[in-house]
């Protein structure tokens, strides 16, 4: 019987195989295939762990590309690891399979990956829907995730001034220095949530925050809003009665009307399915339009997708087997 091998790619080797404007390109290419209905049912499953102060979210799909490939992401969050064990809060595998044989065909880091292709999605959905002349962001939340966000928008759009908030002072202190010296942009700690808020063209909402902080009225026309870090049963970031002065862009609409921002203004009888105006990829592909107005606030919800995960695990995959990059084990 024929077997086949399956390659082990540590995060040191995606990071030699993969390049943020690379993930960039393949988001967007993941989005437009699920609106063209060439993905494979992306689905969440979310599981619970308060014994140990911990949570695991697994995602699943495909996607059609050169060929069909189908991967998995198990992410354990435990946000008090740091300071218990030393070790990260979050930590992720992905492995991926053929779709034309069920043959699995890698495993590999999923940290590099859901870093990267989060804050792609924030850049490909800002291209989309921001303001084309946008120039001033608002960052909240310094952490890894905070920090690709910043590099992925400076990609996309000529930014000018940036302004950055965390609950921890040192931490928005030391990003605003790293990321004004990495990127050439002048970077600002915000004294609070308003001023970093208040009158920005692009704001990325990136915490593991349970209550709103984004106040509806910090928030001027015109705004782009990346609501990234509610992903999961009762995290919040943005106030629910934004959501009646704006349009809503989603990633997966089902998934977030479960575990996205949605799930606020909707349990508050603000907004209904039936509300949102669509899902990024059918404005990738011009089914609905993207921004039709400079006034307009857009909220993009994104609760991070298979897809997104798909795509890049496919590319590193293929580069891998190009470069002879990994370990190739046999299973059976």
């Amino acid at each position: 019987m024929k077997t086949t091998g399956i390659r082990i790619l540590t995060r040191a080797d995606l990071e030699r195989l993969l390049s943020l404007e690379d993930c960039i390109a393949a988001v967007e290419k993941a989005f437009a295939l699920h609106a063209r209905k060439k993905s494979l049912a992306p689905g969440l499953l979310h599981i619970d762990v308060p014994q140990a102060d911990g949570e695991f979210h697994i995602k699943c799909g495909g996607l059609e590309l050169e060929e069909i490939y189908a991967c998995l992401k198990m992410s354990g969050g435990y946000f008090a690891n740091p300071a218990r064990f030393g070790l990260p809060s979050i930590q992720s595998t992905i492995l991926l399979w053929s779709g034309k044989t069920g043959s699995p065909l890698a495993c590999m880091d999923g940290i590099h990956i859901t870093i990267y292709r989060t804050g792609a999605a924030t850049a490909v959905a800002a291209k989309y829907l921001a303001r084309r002349d946008s120039a001033t962001v608002g960052i909240f939340g310094c952490g890894n995730q905070g920090r690709i966000q910043l590099r992925a928008l400076n990609l996309c759009f000529s930014l000018k001034k940036v302004y950055v908030y965390d609950v921890d002072a040192q931490a928005k202190e030391k990003y605003a220095r790293e990321m004004s010296e990495l990127l050439q942009l002048e970077v600002l700690p915000a004294s609070n949530v308003e001023q970093a808020a208040r009158a920005r063209d692009i704001i990325v909402a990136c915490t593991p925050a349970r209550k709103f902080y984004l106040e509806d009225r910090f928030i001027a026309p015109g705004t782009f809003i990346a609501a990234v870090g509610a992903d999961s049963p009762g995290k919040q970031e943005l106030e629910p009665t934004l959501f009646r002065r704006a349009k809503i862009v989603v990633d997966i609409l089902e998934q977030c009307v479960q575990v996205g921002e949605l799930q606020h203004p909707m349990r508050a009888g603000l907004t209904t399915m039936q509300d949102v105006h669509g899902e990024l990829g059918q404005v990738i592909i011009g089914d609905i339009p993207g921004r039709t107005s400079d006034d307009e606030i857009i909220v993009f919800d994104t609760t991070g997708t298979a897809i997104q995960d798909c795509a890049t695990a496919a590319l590193a995959y293929r580069r891998a087997v190009a470069q002879g990059v990994g370990q190739v084990i046999q299973l059976f």
